[in-house]
């Protein structure tokens, strides 16, 4: 893999890691917030870092 490929792949993996934290945020600020979505948006995160 080229450095402009895998700069672009690392990129992409932060990117997606913002907006699963964005995700988890908004669920905390609602009345009742949906656990389920929130652990598995935690997963999603944990397997992306690995990535």
């Amino acid at each position: 893999m080229s450095k402009r490929k895998f700069r672009k792949s690392v990129e992409s993996i932060q990117r997606q890691i913002e907006i699963h934290y964005g995700k988890i945020a908004s669920e905390k600020q609602k009345v009742v917030p949906d656990e389920n979505l929130i652990h598995y948006w935690q997963k999603e995160i944990v397997g992306l870092k690995k990535a």
